[in-house]
């Protein structure tokens, strides 16, 4: 999933997106807090010159988000962060842009070990053999890949039908709605020395677990591949 393009609008929709993006960065960012008031309606529109309408077309977007809610005779209130919808692709989008890309990832990463191996250890045990056949064909694309640039797609590609092959729909959607951030994790880890003598024996590992159904084993070879994936960030962005 692609958060919204903010950078080519056109016309009214432009400024209901440019509205939607600096809003929303100024809230994610901490720029305005929890329980602050978003400046009245008439200071917003006469800043970006715009009528009402549109502005509160913006305004639900940012609501719909989990960002803000709206009270009668009070305009527009921050939310708690614990109640923005972080895997929206805009939020998500937001917070990686205002997060230290250290900490952001070393959040990605503490998700990527709770969800990635359990599932691994679910496609081993339901995937089709087309399924793992899938799997083997991304791992053979990212063998063949000359750059860490060619590697990325079907580096992606490898986690995603994994996620797809665990039968699990509520799981697979959850691992969609994180490519966003992986693709960008990925996009870093990837820029390692070494590439692919350090990254592809471990994926190599998960695939053969599946192909065994061996549960455990792609459970714990998904587990060593997040670890050294944790070290390929270091290594790129320094600790």
């Amino acid at each position: 999933m692609r958060p919204m393009d903010y950078r080519k609008p056109s016309d009214r929709k432009s400024m209901h997106s440019r509205i939607v993006q600096d809003l929303g960065m100024q809230i994610v960012s901490g720029r305005f807090k929890p329980d602050d008031r978003l400046p009245a309606e008439a200071l917003l529109c006469e800043e970006y010159a715009v009528s009402r309408p549109v502005l509160r077309e913006a305004t639900r977007v940012l609501v719909a988000k989990g960002l803000v809610y709206s009270k009668p005779r009070v305009g527009s209130v921050v939310k708690p962060r614990r109640e923005w919808h972080m895997l929206d692709p805009d939020v998500l989008h937001w917070v990686m842009q205002s997060t230290p890309q250290n900490e952001f990832f070393a959040l990605l990463t503490s998700v990527r070990t709770i969800i990635e191996p359990a599932a691994a250890a679910l496609a081993a045990q339901h995937a089709s053999d087309e399924e793992i056949a899938a799997i083997g064909e991304a791992y053979g694309r990212m063998e063949a890949a000359d750059t860490p640039e060619q590697v990325l797609q079907p580096d992606l590609d490898f986690h995603s039908r994994i996620a797809d092959a665990t039968h699990n729909d509520l799981l697979a959607h959850l691992c969609n709605m994180l490519s966003l951030a992986l693709r960008e994790a990925l996009r870093h880890s990837n820029q390692r020395p070494n590439l692919h003598e350090l990254a592809l024996p471990r994926h190599k590992a998960i695939l053969t677990a599946i192909e065994n159904r061996d549960a455990l084993g792609a459970r714990h070879a998904t587990l060593v591949q997040l670890d050294d994936a944790k070290d390929a960030l270091s290594a790129v962005l320094g600790p």
